[in-house]
């Protein structure tokens, strides 16, 4: 499909720039021909001059009556315009070979960014499709398991049920990290901006994973530089909430979580550090992207994430003009620090 697109685009470029190279040679064409028979002209006329006064002849041909002819420079004229036709559509050729390579060239990297899109939307369809898959083909056995059996018991009935519900409540939070995820993918969409307690935002983060923090007998140390920043305040509560949440899914029991913050000039650091089981160093480059999980004990963990998380953190990050790392040491925890702007460009 590309290959097609890319020569159709070259096309496109050749015709147009043999169009104006062509109206460019006809109109250098005309000027030279025209300066050609007027030069021709002049000289003719010059000759003419010289033989009425005399200059070109010592004799006076005048007493003889004789009237010289002066020919006409007709095949030197054809010789010249046959030369500038020819070098003009030698640099023509020229130009098409030389535009046809680097139109190809430029066609291909045109098409790049949208080949890469269109990529990366192949595969996050196909992922998408196969984390969908995944509960739903739970549900359909276990039904199907449920009919076969001919007297269903009321505890086999409330334990398919139960096991129901939690592929339900998979599938809806799958769904909603989805929409979560094109929410903050949408570039078209304008943040709304309010200078914000950073304080005030990680305590609101903190309240909605304080539960799940509890079940695991959890500390969340705080070590929290009140600052204002400029920022969309649902963004960043959703982010520091994916950071906590992450870092409390693969700690250990009744360990401790640290969020550290530094300020510096223009900008705020935010740091949230672990002592789970940690990250191998070549799954760190790859844990921002989509539905990626590693495949070290991360992933045999207990958790029930689907790999967007992170995802999700480093678009809100990008929409705040920031930055987003992490670190880590296989068995021994993980940091993860954001870094972003006190002020934003956009905000009014």
């Amino acid at each position: 499909m590309f290959h097609s697109a890319r020569l159709k685009l070259t096309a496109w470029y050749l015709l147009i720039i043999m169009f104006i190279s062509i109206t460019f040679s006809m109109v250098i064409y005309r000027v030279l021909m025209g300066e050609v028979i007027r030069f021709e002209k002049a000289q003719r006329f010059r000759i003419e001059k010289r033989i009425e006064t005399g200059d070109l002849f010592p004799v006076d041909t005048r007493s003889f009556h004789l009237q010289i002819p002066i020919p006409e420079n007709t095949e030197l004229i054809d010789e010249i315009r046959r030369r500038i036709i020819f070098l003009l559509t030698l640099v023509n050729g020229g130009i098409l070979i030389v535009s046809g390579i680097l139109g190809y060239a430029l066609a291909g990297r045109t098409l790049k960014p949208i080949r890469e899109m269109v990529k990366e939307q192949n595969r996050f369809i196909s992922d998408a499709s196969h984390e969908l898959k995944t509960p739903l083909t739970s549900l359909k056995s276990a039904f199907e398991v449920y009919l076969r059996n001919s007297r269903p018991t009321m505890k086999e009935a409330k334990t398919l049920i139960r096991e129901s519900i939690g592929e339900v409540d998979k599938l809806q939070s799958l769904s909603e990290s989805l929409l979560q995820l094109a929410q903050y993918q949408n570039s078209q969409k304008q943040l709304y901006i309010e200078k914000l307690s950073l304080t005030t935002l990680l305590q609101e983060a903190i309240r909605k994973v304080r539960l799940v923090a509890q079940k695991k007998s959890i500390v969340i140390e705080k070590n929290i530089q009140d600052v204002e920043i400029e920022a969309n305040k649902y963004s960043l509560v959703d982010l520091f909430v994916i950071l906590l949440d992450n870092a409390i899914k693969y700690s250990p029991d009744k360990s401790r979580l640290i969020i550290n913050t530094q300020k510096t000039d223009g900008s705020i650091l935010v740091s949230v550090k672990d002592h789970g089981i940690g990250i191998s160093k070549k799954d760190l480059p790859s844990i921002f992207e989509r539905f990626y999980r590693a495949d070290s004990a991360r992933s045999k963990s207990e958790s029930n994430g689907y790999g967007l998380g992170l995802a999700i953190a480093q678009k809100i990050v990008a929409n705040h003009k920031g930055s987003i790392r992490a670190e880590s040491i296989l068995g021994k925890g993980s940091t993860f620090s954001v870094r972003l702007p006190l002020k934003q460009s956009s905000f009014s």
